[in-house]
């Protein structure tokens, strides 16, 4: 029987994608250090990604823009991010575990699993996929918009990041219905 699992990454940001990753792995592997990827160091997660993409029965990472997170909520996001990354999968599975408290819609039987990164190794697997995914697009957008501090804050509502936004007025990859974001453009347009 193959299980997947699935899991997200860069909800609370205020820029940039929702990023979701779906991984079979065998019975099998020789994977070692499998947690929660918040529980790991960047360069444990950067190896341990090298690991699960090269042992798994089948992985996709899949993400939904900051554009359709304003236009759907984040949640919902989520849950569409999710639903391309299992039907990107090359295999499909018997049955789909999503870390959390709900699954997406999908055509196969699926359970959520509240702490299941903690507990499952294949959501282990698809947590870390998922947020070596959601890194790189931060280290992606500090090329673009160095003045932001990106790498360093991963678009979460830091202070350095808020006073950016301030300072700097909200870049086409922010998320505008998020309060921050939304109260810089207000701030924007009372300026301009």
């Amino acid at each position: 029987m193959l299980i997947c699992g699935v899991d997200e990454a860069g909800r609370g940001p205020l820029v940039g994608s929702v990023f979701a990753a779906a991984v079979i792995l065998p019975d099998v592997h020789s994977i070692v250090g499998l947690a929660d990827s918040k529980k790991l160091s960047e360069k444990q997660r950067d190896k341990l990604a090298v690991q699960i993409m090269s042992q798994s029965v089948a992985w996709a990472v899949a993400s939904a823009t900051a554009t359709e997170i304003d236009q759907l909520n984040i949640l919902q996001a989520t849950m569409l991010a999710m639903s391309r990354a299992v039907t990107a999968l090359s295999v499909l599975p018997d049955e789909v575990l999503v870390d959390g408290n709900r699954t997406p819609i999908l055509n196969i039987p699926s359970r959520a699993i509240i702490k299941g990164d903690a507990t499952e190794q294949c959501i282990s697997a698809a947590s870390i996929l998922a947020k070596v995914n959601r890194d790189a697009e931060a280290y992606a957008l500090d090329l673009l918009y160095p003045e932001y501090g990106f790498a360093k804050h991963k678009g979460y509502g830091t202070a350095l990041h808020l006073k950016a936004l301030k300072e700097f007025g909200p870049i086409p990859e922010h998320r505008v219905s998020f309060a921050p974001v939304r109260a810089a453009f207000a701030q924007r347009i009372l300026f301009e």
